[in-house]
């Protein structure tokens, strides 16, 4: 470990961490649908295992917005819970004051660089700690097709834990080395939502290790200065937030956190590439399918694709969602991931890879370029867009073009688009799931015309959708009209 001046120098491009939840329990039970059953429903985790902090592509806060899960829900035993036994009190230091003050630290479970040998192919070069199981690590952090771009990032699943790593390559007069020299600079944490904060670190030191290969002075110091505090048995990390700031935390934002760095913010350009087409992969994320995208790389603009279509999934009601697997982000997978896929119920990834098309049983949705395709019969009706989704749509768009003028002319800081999409169909689930328990705690239990319409749904072209999100999220005592007729 370095001299604490050695170390000084990393701390120069360090944000102030926001409070996070610890990621929640994962799921590997089996996700039935009328149309595709792979296996009977069984209860995973409750809420989605993620939370966030505002900060939006400019920099501009975020209100606090509505929680999606109750503090203390996954079983995690708070260390410091007796430290803080209520959340206020008089004469107390206000919560959320107390929440920005308490810094997230020592998340770091790993740092790694990998290069490409013009012999070998892509091989891991350095890595602390030493015992750290990195297999396959080296497919992750340069991805397929990589050569084609200079400077890249990727989000990635290690096990248990995210990935985030940086990409350089550089043109050299080296006839050993092929005329180019390719390396990545990597990280994995417990969770996706803190590794923005050393994305610029990352950028930096692959530039140094491609300058100056086998430099490994700074990232030796990083790692001793951020490394995670694990049990004995190496599952977990015990440095955890306090249970008052994770409560606060849960309240003050609804969605996972993400730096942007896109300059038009991954929300646009999300909304801008896929068109009324998001209205499909709402549908789709909101009966938890298994979602892949293929691109060529770039990878990192990707990852935000995947990014955002978790973030069209949540729900905020309590209760609701606990018998269906989680929603979760994979970021980029390749060949060496299928084992892993194999076992998923649930989950929305991106490849550079295009044998996965080939790979039928490993995906219920392909997604090429802004073409969302399906090979499940009883899943091909849902890519039709109805008469609500576009009603939607033009709903969304509004709601964007008058933010953006607020913002122009007013100098609105405090909203970002980021927000308005993600309140835009939290608030559009959370509507659907109040409307389905108003009807199943009625005398009649009968979903008719009037309460499609109310829940922001077509009658006609959405009745084959309201057949899935019953069956899956358990309303088996609700029935539905015959009113409602496929169109």
């Amino acid at each position: 470990m370095g001299e604490r001046s050695d170390r000084a120098p990393l701390l120069d491009w360090e944000e102030v961490p926001s409070a996070e939840k610890p990621t929640g329990v994962d799921s590997r039970d089996r996700l039935a649908s009328p149309s595709d059953s792979r296996g009977p429903p069984a209860v995973s985790a409750p809420g989605l295992g993620w939370s966030g902090a505002p900060g939006g592509p400019d920099g501009c806060g975020a209100p606090p917005a509505t929680s999606i899960t109750q503090a203390g829900e996954d079983g995690i035993r708070r260390p410091d819970a007796l430290e803080h036994p209520s959340d206020s009190g008089p004469g107390d230091v206000p919560l959320e004051d107390r929440m920005v003050t308490w810094e997230e630290k020592d998340q770091i479970v790993s740092v790694f660089v990998v290069t490409f040998n013009t012999r070998t192919g892509n091989m891991l070069e350095w890595c602390l700690p030493k015992d750290m199981d990195l297999e396959g690590v080296e497919f992750k952090a340069i991805a397929s097709g990589s050569h084609r771009v200079t400077t890249d990032f990727i989000y990635f699943r290690k096990g248990s834990y995210f990935g985030l790593a940086c990409f350089a390559n550089m043109a050299v007069e080296s006839t050993a080395e092929r005329g180019a020299r390719m390396k990545s600079v990597g990280i994995l944490s417990p969770s996706y939502t803190l590794l923005y904060r050393y994305m610029s670190f990352l950028e930096h030191q692959v530039r140094l290790q491609l300058q100056s290969p086998g430099h490994y002075s700074p990232l030796e110091a990083f790692y001793e200065d951020k490394r995670a505090l694990l049990l004995p048995s190496g599952d977990d990390v015990v440095s955890l937030c306090p249970i008052s700031a994770w409560g606060v935390a849960i309240n003050h934002s609804m969605h996972p956190e993400m730096k942007i760095t896109h300059p038009a913010g991954c929300m646009s350009q999300f909304i801008r590439f896929f068109g009324e087409q998001i209205m499909v992969l709402w549908k789709l994320a909101l009966l938890r399918r298994r979602i892949l995208i293929f691109s060529p790389p770039p990878v990192g603009v990707v990852c935000y694709r995947v990014y955002c279509c978790c973030c069209l999934a949540n729900i905020s009601i309590p209760g609701v969602g606990v018998a269906v697997p989680e929603f979760r982000p994979f970021f980029y997978v390749n060949v060496a991931d299928i084992s892993a896929l194999e076992n998923e119920l649930s989950y929305v990834a991106c490849t550079t890879e295009k044998i996965f098309e080939e790979k039928r049983d490993l995906y219920d949705v392909y997604v090429d370029n802004q073409n969302v395709k399906t090979y499940r019969e009883g899943l091909k009706p849902l890519l039709r867009i109805s008469t609500a989704d576009r009603e939607k749509y033009r709903k969304l768009t509004e709601q964007r073009k008058m933010l953006l003028y607020s913002q122009e002319e007013n100098g609105d800081c405090v909203s970002s688009e980021e927000d308005l999409f993600i309140l835009f169909f939290l608030e559009q689930n959370n509507r659907i799931f109040q409307t389905l328990n108003e009807v199943a705690a009625s005398p009649d239990p009968t979903l008719t015309t009037e309460s499609v319409r109310a829940m922001g749904l077509d009658p006609h072209g959405d009745r084959l959708f309201l057949l899935h999100l019953l069956e899956i999220y358990g309303f088996d005592a609700l029935l539905v009209s015959d009113q409602l007729c496929c169109s």
